[in-house]
């Protein structure tokens, strides 16, 4: 190639597309849930993603999508039997990175739905309960939510829980405000975390939305993280259940609650790091292409510089919650494992988000350009199953033998 001083140039290599798994963690699934893998991936960048961003803006849910997801066979992922996917956790836990990797807040609605509803009737329902409500909710014919946190409690909700349940004759009488319960204000089933009166345990039960008199959600309003989650207000007021909906397996006790929030807890971790994959590539794809000065602002050392850090906290954040997935498969996770997961990586997220909103400079509060919606996103994760400073008091009590609780 010559121009137009007559001296030849070398043609331009292409650059490398943005790639945020830079140690290859995904090729540690055997084939068909790799396959599973790239199914998610392609949906989330065909399906999600040009629409993703007109949703944010309009506070609002893609309905459109839940037969997509039906066709996906993702309901029950990490369940076993009554019609679910089944599969590893570490496939469960890229699955999850995956979509928040394209939007926390699908990856979110997700998680509530198949972690916080399907697991809760899953640890802690009968054998009668799973068979009646997982199969539907696999299908996602039926959709669920889960309601622990109170407008006036939230990270102490093992011992101040203020929702009542009281058991009279066969029937419990539920009463009580949930609020910031994602889906909850369309959706069909909540699990109602509730104290009872009789013994001042806590205990879960199955409420049908719309047809179980006294239950009542008002949507949320005004939210500038995960938006596209529809979170909802809900009240229970003298909410009489059969026994039949108490979950009678397993949810006597907050211990049996926690069981349920180990698993989803470090959920959230893969949420958080899959949001920062997101930010980093969205990033790295704005440095190769944004001109200045006649050049991409990717050549400039301080843009390399951030960049290279976003990576290194997206690398670090992988390896963390791979070994932790690993540890639950072999039934070895602990609390505190999954407590520095979900603080460790929430934590991260925001400091790597923001780097890249940084780099984006002006166009970087800006929608159209999507770093926003990462950025904000992360304010959420930090704070949801559980802030990262509670994390860190179950932590320090495991490492220290010693409770700073109080």
């Amino acid at each position: 190639m010559s121009t137009a001083t007559g001296k030849e140039t070398k043609p331009q290599k292409p650059l490398p597309p943005p790639n945020s798994d830079f140690y290859q963690l995904a090729e540690t699934l055997p084939p068909e849930e790799l396959a599973t893998l790239r199914q998610v991936r392609s949906f989330m960048e065909s399906k999600v993603a040009p629409i993703i961003n007109k949703y944010w803006v309009e506070d609002s849910f893609p309905f459109e999508l839940l037969p997509v997801f039906k066709d996906l066979n993702l309901g029950g992922l990490g369940i076993q039997g009554y019609g679910c996917r089944g599969g590893s956790a570490l496939l469960a836990g890229l699955v999850a990175m995956e979509m928040a990797r394209t939007d926390a807040s699908i990856a979110t609605f997700f998680g509530v739905h198949n972690g916080l509803a399907m697991g809760s009737i899953n640890l802690a329902g009968s054998e009668e309960q799973k068979k009646k409500w997982l199969p539907p909710m696999a299908r996602f014919e039926k959709i669920g939510c889960f309601a622990l946190t109170e407008p006036l409690v939230g990270s102490g909700t093992s011992g101040g829980l203020m929702t009542t349940a009281k058991k009279e004759g066969d029937t419990w009488v539920l009463n009580g405000q949930k609020k910031w319960i994602g889906n909850s204000p369309w959706c069909d089933i909540s699990i109602i975390w509730a104290r009872d009166v009789a013994d001042n345990q806590v205990k879960g039960f199955i409420v049908e939305n719309k047809t179980t008199p006294g239950f009542s959600v008002e949507k949320i309003q005004n939210k500038f993280a995960l938006k596209v989650v529809q979170n909802g207000l809900i009240t229970l007021k003298d909410v009489r259940l059969p026994e039949e909906n108490h979950l009678q397996a397993g949810a006597q006790t907050f211990r049996d609650t926690a069981r349920v929030l180990r698993q989803t807890r470090y959920g959230v971790a893969w949420e958080a790091t899959g949001c920062q994959m997101g930010a980093f590539e969205h990033t790295l794809k704005y440095a190769q292409e944004r001109l200045q000065f006649g050049k991409p602002i990717g050549s400039f050392q301080l843009i390399q510089d951030l960049l290279a850090k976003m990576l290194a906290n997206v690398t670090a954040c992988q390896c963390l919650v791979v070994r932790t997935a690993q540890l639950d498969d072999q039934g070895k996770m602990t609390d505190a494992q999954a407590a520095l997961s979900k603080a460790f990586t929430t934590a991260k997220c925001r400091e790597t988000v923001a780097w890249g909103r940084e780099i984006f400079g002006g166009n970087g509060i800006s929608i159209d350009y999507s770093i926003g919606r990462y950025f904000t996103d992360a304010e959420a994760l930090i704070s949801y199953e559980g802030t990262s400073q509670m994390q860190n008091l179950i932590l320090g009590k495991a490492i220290s033998g010693l409770s700073a609780f109080v």
